[in-house]
């Protein structure tokens, strides 16, 4: 096991009508002024947002309002968000919606409490922030782990980069957890927060780190269990159980807990950040499923026995004691089966895209050559666009 720092000081409300007690929560934390930061009017529709307004109102804290965030957020609409904070005097950021609400609410903390200071640097790993606003979130949507995690993903439209880093700002203040506000939330959607919820997991359960058992079954539980509560949550999207699962496996997929002890690289989230800063309208979860099980075939051979391990204990996959290989290959068809069950993409080609930027993506993904993905072999930007090819053509 590795040396490591778990850091979560995120208080987490979970239940049932719990954001109706935002006003009071944020009371008590001694702010009296919030920006309600939101996605594209959803929670407008559904009177999520009238039920949070009423709630600040009764507790006589002040709001101002900043909606317009889209899947992968950019950069553009955070430096907005951070002009209306300045001019507003705003204390604190609520985000009200799922990850790309609450990492754009993070974007925004970090360049308030920076004033003079690129933001963007912070992403390219030029600067770090000193300190934030404070941020607290009502989740709407089970998938990014955003609302614990220490992470905060943005794409600068300029060049088509989607970068992410991580940072204690970057963990919320609070974070507000009703998985009953998760009911309306689309098969697509729902699809792709199993999806992601996973592949937190996963990019940390698949590793060179020895010797971490215990870390290996909490993530191994936390599969199984989300593997469950997805099929549950696609047939049957208002069962309470089930989104309760998901959404606090989120939670956790993406805290640290199912990485202690281990180095971590998360290669495919890296792919997939070029993937979806290059077209925008694909959705992270849609592009993770498309390529994760093309570079676990890829990185497979080198990994045979942590990927068997993986097949039999999450997929009760009978265990080939003479040829591994066909056990590691069973439990990566097991997971590309369950994907597609979800309506999941499983190759590239299935989002409507062609393969000419596969080279630059692969380019843009080693930061032009500064650097390699560390995984079971270094990947490089010709191993990686041999992923992105073997995943376009599945």
């Amino acid at each position: 096991m590795e040396n490591f720092e778990f850091y979560t000081p995120t208080k987490v409300y979970f239940g049932k009508d719990m954001h109706r007690q935002v006003g009071e929560i944020v009371k008590s934390y001694g702010y009296l002024k919030v920006m309600i930061h939101y996605g594209s009017g959803s929670v407008k529709r559904t009177g999520l947002l009238d039920e949070v307004t009423s709630s600040l109102d009764k507790s006589g804290v002040e709001y101002v309002l900043f909606g317009g965030v889209q899947p992968n957020p950019t950069l553009a609409l955070a430096r907005k968000g951070m002009e209306i904070c300045e001019k507003e005097s705003v204390e604190m950021i609520l985000a009200v919606g799922g990850g790309s609400v609450i990492d754009s609410a993070k974007c925004i903390a970090d360049g308030v409490g920076n004033p003079g200071k690129d933001v963007w640097k912070f992403f390219t790993k030029e600067d770090a922030p000193a300190k934030a606003l404070p941020v607290g979130t009502i989740l709407t949507l089970a998938a990014s782990g955003s609302e614990m995690s220490a992470s905060c993903v943005i794409t600068n439209e300029e060049g088509g980069f989607k970068r992410g880093f991580n940072s204690p700002t970057h963990r919320p203040l609070f974070s507000i957890l009703n998985p009953e506000l998760t009911y309306t939330v689309n098969k697509f959607q729902t699809g792709c927060g199993t999806v992601d919820i996973m592949m937190h997991t996963l990019e940390r359960y698949f590793t060179v780190s020895r010797n971490v058992d215990l870390t290996d079954r909490l993530a191994e539980g936390l599969l199984k269990s989300v593997i469950s509560a997805g099929r549950i949550a696609d047939q049957k999207p208002e069962d309470y159980e089930a989104r309760a699962t998901l959404m606090w496996a989120g939670s956790l997929s993406h805290n640290d807990l199912t990485g202690a002890g281990r180095n971590v690289f998360m290669a495919v989230h890296q792919m997939e950040h070029e993937l979806s800063g290059m077209y925008p309208r694909i959705a992270h979860g849609a592009g993770l499923s498309a390529l994760f099980c093309s570079w676990a075939r890829f990185v497979c051979p080198y990994a045979a026995e942590r990927f068997a391990q993986y097949a039999v204990r999450v997929w009760n996959c009978e265990m080939n004691f003479e040829d591994p290989m066909k056990t590691a290959l069973a439990g990566i068809d097991a997971t590309e089966e369950y994907f597609r069950s979800l309506g999941m993409p499983t190759s590239l080609r299935e989002l409507g895209i062609t393969d000419e930027k596969f080279g630059e993506m692969a380019e843009k993904c080693t930061f032009f050559g500064e650097r390699t993905l560390p995984d079971f072999i270094d990947l490089d930007a010709p191993e990686i666009e041999t992923i992105y090819r073997m995943a376009y053509e599945d």
